[in-house]
């Protein structure tokens, strides 16, 4: 089905807070904690596989990496906002990724590829623990989500034409659902809800901000939400 286009999710009425979900317990978030669920085989269901089709092209594979990394106060997830001139997903944050190569051996090696040319993130300090249940976007790219364990330490190298900043959210935050608000947007009788997170922390300058996760993004931080919750 095509989907309308949301110009500004920011705008778009919140119609419900997902407070009712138990955020996920902290001995869950810890780095020995995500290595051990995914080394089990655990049923599962992601609560999101896509938002329907925008884009009229081929569909296309694509991975992103979901970074975790490993903080003395707790893991982050690190996370980049997107330059506003691209032509897909203009502006919004997301995961480092994008379109899998020929060249590429597997998704897994398309999100380390994609990463380390987006933010300079060498996949030396990367310990990849597994991946999630591909996710379709809009705009047609099917997605694997590749999550790995992150070693401090980087030093990061933004790609200045695709990224216009990185920064990290507390993973405790992102997995607790009362921070995951419902939005709806209709449009000639079609609608579209999504997901946003709304977090306010430091941008890469030190100064205060407030980046608005949303899309493709926000659904598959619930995906992981409903994998460590199983």
């Amino acid at each position: 089905m095509t989907r309308p286009l949301i110009r500004d999710p920011q705008a778009i009425p919140i119609v419900g807070i997902d407070d009712a979900l138990p955020p996920i317990d902290p001995a869950r978030l810890t780095a020995a904690a995500v290595r051990e669920r995914f080394a089990r085989t655990l049923d599962w269901v992601p609560e999101f596989t896509g938002d329907g089709r925008l884009a009229d092209r081929a569909p296309a594979a694509a991975s992103v990496l979901m970074p975790l990394v490993e903080r003395e106060q707790g893991l982050t997830v690190l996370l980049t906002q997107r330059t506003a001139h691209l032509r897909d997903h203009a502006g919004q944050v997301s995961f480092p990724g994008g379109r899998a190569e020929a060249t590429d051996a597997d998704a897994v090696d398309t999100a380390l590829r994609e990463t380390e040319e987006e933010v300079g993130l060498a996949r030396s300090h990367i310990e990849v623990v597994g991946a999630l249940h591909p996710y379709s976007t809009v705009t047609n790219f099917v997605v694997t989500p590749v999550v790995g364990l992150v070693r401090p330490g980087f030093e990061l190298t933004l790609d200045a034409f695709e990224v216009a900043e990185a920064f990290e959210v507390p993973l405790a935050f992102l997995m607790t659902p009362a921070n995951h608000r419902r939005h709806r947007f209709e449009l000639d009788g079609i609608s579209r809800q999504f997901l946003s997170m709304d977090w306010k922390g430091l941008g890469a300058d030190g100064a205060q901000r407030r980046f608005f996760i949303w899309g493709a993004t926000a659904s598959m931080l619930r995906n992981l939400y409903r994998f460590l919750a199983a």
